[in-house]
C-alpha cells in the first residue's frame, strides 16, 4: 500500500489509459479525460462509485466463494507441483542414482525454473491480464509433471522439472494479484489467508497421496522402460493443474486491472455480473453506473504506434523501473529481502522432512531403542547405510514415513484456521513476526532432536507456525504495490523466494552431510532477522489497494 502524495504522483506513469491504446495498461500512454472525477461523485449521485465502493455493491456471496475455490485450488496444484519432490526423493534413488547432492539440485531445479518464470509471467499478466496468463500456466505446467513423469534418466527429469518451474513461477504471483483485485477491503485479508490455507491443502494431498501410492509398489517394470510407483504418483499430481486452467476460463478478468488499463465499460459489467450471481438480481438493478477513477490523469504522451507485442516489452520494462525508483524502491527491497529469508527457512526445512523422517527410520532399524541426534543419524547413514558411496542402493520407505509427513503438514490447518479469523483483526505484521520468531526457535531446536518423535513433534510445530506466516507475508506483499505494478511487483518478490529455496535446499544438501549443525542455526537466525524487517512496510490491513 502506498499511499503518501508522491506515490500518488508516481502512478501517473502507469494507472489508466483510454482504451484506444492497442496493447492494455501500457507505463507510458495515459489518456483519461472522459472519467468522472471524485468531486463530481461527491455532487451528484449515488450512482457514482471508485473501486471499492463498486466492489461492496456486488455484495459478498457466490461468486466469491467460486472465485476462492478456482484461486485456492491454482495454489493447492502449485503447492503439490513444489513439495512432491520431497516425497520423490527417497523413493527415487535408485531410479535416477542420487545422492544427497543431486538430491539437493533436484529440489533446487524447480526453484531456478520459478524464478525465471516468476518475472516474465508476472510481468506479462501486469501488460495482457490476469486471466490468460493462469491459463497459459496451468496448462503448462500440467504437461510438464506428465512429461517429467516418463523420464528414466536424472538429466531429462532435471529438464522437465526446470520447464514444471518456469510455469509455477508465475502462478504465485498472478493469482495472489487476481484474486486480490476482487475482494473489499473489510475482507480482503480474511480472504487471502483463506486462500493461503489452500497451501495446506495441497501439502495434505501430497502427503496422503505418496502415502497411500509410493509404498504399494505398483506399476510397469520392464527391461527398458519403468513406471513404478512414484511415477503414479507424481501423474496423479498433474490432475489439479488440468482442472484449475478448465476452470478459469469460467472466470473474469479482473475489474480492478480493466479499471487501471481505462475500461471502465469492461470492468462495469464485470461489476454486474458479480451482482447478479451474489444477489440473485438482474444485472440493471446493479445501483453503480459509473465508474470513478482515483484521481484524474492527464498525459501529454501519444499513445504509441508500434505493434502490440513491443508495446507489451517496453511496458515490462517500464514497470520493472518504477519499481526501483521512490517511493516504491524500499517498499520493493524489504519485499524481497524478506521472501528470500523466509523461504530458505520455508522450503530449506520442509522439503527435507521427509528426508529426515526416512533416516531416523532406517537408524531405528539397524538400532533399535537407541537414541541418536539429528547429525548423528545423518553420519551413520552417510558412512554406513543407504546412502554410503559404492554400497548397495535401497529404495525401500516404510509407509510410517509417510504418515509422519502427513501428520506434519496436517498440523498447519489450525493456524490456517487462527490466520482466516484474525488476519483483519490482528494485522498481517503480527502474525509474521510471531511465525517467523516461533518458527526461527523450532530450526534451532532441530539440533537438540534425539529420536523420531522429538522429530515429528518439532516438524509439526515448525509447519504450523510458518504456514500462518506464509498466509501474512502473502497478504502483505500482494497489497503493498499499485495495481499497475503488482503482479510485476510480486513477481520479483517471488524471484526472491525462489532464490531463497534454491540456496536453502542446496546449503542443507551440502552441510548436512558436512558439517550437520550449521544449516538449522543458519536457518533460525534468516527467519527471525527477515520477519522483523515487515516493521518496515506500511500497515496494509483493512485499507483499500492503492
Amino acid at each position: 500500500m502506498v499511499e503518501s502524495d508522491q506515490a500518488s504522483k508516481s502512478k501517473k506513469k502507469c494507472d489508466v489509459k483510454d482504451d484506444r491504446v492497442p496493447n492494455g495498461c501500457g507505463s507510458k500512454e495515459i489518456e483519461l479525460t472522459a472519467f468522472p472525477s471524485r468531486k463530481d461523485a461527491e455532487k451528484g449521485g449515488s450512482d457514482k462509485a471508485d473501486f471499492e465502493g463498486a466492489i461492496v455493491q456486488t455484495g459478498y456471496g457466490k461468486f466469491h466463494y467460486l472465485l476462492l475455490t478456482v484461486c485456492g485450488f491454482v495454489s493447492t496444484s502449485e503447492e503439490m507441483d513444489v513439495i512432491s519432490m520431497s516425497f520423490i526423493l527417497p523413493s527415487a534413488q535408485c531410479d535416477l542414482n542420487l545422492n544427497t547432492q543431486t538430491k539437493g539440485w533436484l529440489n533446487s531445479i524447480i526453484f531456478i525454473g520459478m524464478m525465471a518464470g516468476a518475472y516474465v509471467w508476472g510481468s506479462v499478466a501486469d501488460s495482457l491480464g490476469r486471466k490468460k496468463v493462469l491459463i497459459a500456466i496451468s496448462f503448462m505446467n500440467a504437461l510438464c509433471i506428465v512429461a517429467s513423469s516418463f523420464t528414466q534418466s536424472y538429466e531429462v527429469f532435471m529438464l522437465f522439472r526446470f520447464l514444471n518451474g518456469a510455469a509455477l513461477g508465475g502462478s504465485g504471483p498472478v493469482i495472489w494479484s487476481y484474486f486480490a483485485e476482487f475482494q473489499p477491503k473489510s475482507k480482503r485479508g480474511s480472504m487471502l489467508s483463506f486462500m493461503a490455507a489452500f497451501w495446506t491443502l495441497g501439502n495434505l494431498f501430497v502427503a496422503g497421496l505418496a502415502w497411500l501410492i509410493i509404498p504399494s509398489g505398483i506399476g510397469y517394470y520392464g527391461e527398458h522402460f519403468i513406471y513404478n510407483s512414484w511415477r503414479i504418483f507424481l501423474l496423479i499430481c498433474a490432475i489439479p493443474s488440468f482442472l484449475v486452467a478448465i476452470f478459469l476460463f469460467f472466470l473474469p478478468e479482473s475489474p480492478k486491472f480493466l479499471l487501471s488499463c481505462g475500461k471502465t465499460e469492461e470492468a462495469l459489467e464485470i461489476f454486474r455480473k458479480i451482482y447478479q450471481i451474489n444477489t440473485g438480481n438482474d444485472k440493471s438493478m446493479y445501483p453503480v453506473k459509473h465508474l470513478i477513477y482515483e484521481e484524474k490523469v492527464v498525459s501529454d504522451v501519444e499513445p504509441k504506434k508500434s505493434g502490440k507485442y513491443l508495446n507489451m516489452l517496453t511496458d515490462i520494462i517500464d514497470n520493472s523501473k518504477q519499481l526501483f525508483m521512490n517511493p516504491i524502491l524500499r517498499f520493493t527491497i524489504i519485499s524481497i529481502t524478506i521472501n528470500f529469508t523466509f523461504h530458505i527457512g520455508y522450503y530449506g526445512l520442509m522439503m527435507w522432512f521427509p528426508e529426515l523422517f526416512n533416516r531416523f527410520d532406517e537408524f531405528s532399524r539397524e538400532h533399535p531403542g537407541q537414541s541418536a541426534s539429528v547429525c548423528e543419524v545423518t553420519k551413520y547413514v552417510v558412512s554406513s547405510g543407504s546412502q554410503q558411496s559404492g554400497g548397495e542402493c535401497s529404495d525401500k520407505i516404510e509407509s510410517a514415513v509417510f504418515l509422519e509427513s502427513l501428520i506434519t503438514v496436517a498440523a498447519a490447518i489450525p493456524s490456517n484456521i487462527v490466520a482466516v479469523i484474525g488476519m483483519d483483526r490482528l494485522g498481517r505484521k503480527f502474525f509474521l513476526v510471531f511465525s517467523t520468531f516461533t518458527s526461527g526457535i523450532c530450526a534451532a531446536s532441530m539440533y537438540f532432536v534425539y529420536n523420531k518423535l522429538h522429530n515429528l513433534v518439532v516438524s509439526a510445530v515448525f509447519s504450523s507456525v510458518i504456514s500462518c506466516g506464509n498466509a501474512a507475508l502473502d497478504c502483505l506483499i500482494t497489497e503493498i504495490f499499485p495495481t499497475n505494478l503488482r503482479a510485476t511487483g510480486v513477481a520479483i518478490s517471488m524471484v526472491a523466494a525462489r532464490l531463497g529455496g534454491i540456496i536453502g535446499n542446496i546449503v542443507i544438501a551440502t552441510l548436512l552431510d558436512l558439517y550437520c549443525p550449521a544449516p538449522t542455526f543458519i536457518v533460525a537466525a534468516l527467519l527471525i532477522g527477515g520477519g522483523l524487517l515487515c516493521l518496515f512496510l506500511p500497515n496494509t490491513t483493512r485499507e483499500p489497494l492503492s
